[in-house]
């Protein structure tokens, strides 16, 4: 589980078939084989690591539901490791699964992203959601997808402050409005398109 808030910004080294090389510092400070490492939102196990990198190995499944396909060697990546419970929960309840792919039609500071219609009953005016890793907080959730106020600070520490109109990014929906569906759906008419 991770909290949304990005510690360290890495650089992809490389992703050569199914394994993925990151420089960071921070993140595998005190680092161990098998520790959870977000990247731009989606958990990875550490399996290998050196004095300024590490590496992980990612399944077609993990390829073809993220955005991490379309990276290339030197871009920045959003970095955090799994959340202690002694930590303090600053963003909210990330579990790093990815849930779906989105696309940023404005830049910073007013980012707008497009999502896909499955994922947009998920989406409330200052409710959460998770950007490339960023816990962030909606601010209009528009018909196909939502905006997000995102602070100099942020754009500055984490990886949206270069999205372009164009760019993927990764999205995760708050998990608590998944189980709340999941619970109330045996009670709704089936129209509602609840998952079951």
């Amino acid at each position: 589980m991770f909290t949304g808030i990005v510690e360290e910004l890495g650089q992809l080294e490389s992703l050569r078939g199914d394994r993925l090389r990151i420089s960071a510092t921070l993140v595998i400070d005190e680092a161990e084989i098998g520790e959870s490492i977000a990247v731009n939102g989606c958990c990875l196990t550490v399996v290998a690591f050196g004095e300024g990198w590490w590496e992980a190995d990612v399944s077609d499944e993990t390829i073809s539901r993220t955005s991490l396909a379309s990276l290339s060697d030197g871009d920045g990546v959003n970095l955090e490791r799994a959340v202690r419970a002694s930590d303090r929960l600053g963003g909210h309840i990330v579990q790093g699964h990815v849930d779906a792919v989105g696309e940023v039609i404005e830049p910073v500071p007013d980012l707008r992203v497009r999502v896909p219609d499955v994922l947009l009953r998920y989406l409330v005016e200052k409710g959460s959601v998770t950007v490339d890793g960023v816990s962030l907080t909606i601010v209009d959730a528009l018909d196909d997808g939502f905006t997000v106020a995102i602070i100099p600070h942020t754009a500055a520490v984490t990886t949206l402050g270069a999205k372009q109109p164009g760019d993927l990014v990764n999205l995760e929906v708050d998990v608590m409005a998944k189980y709340v569906e999941r619970l109330v759906s045996a009670y709704l008419p089936n129209e509602t398109g609840a998952s079951r």
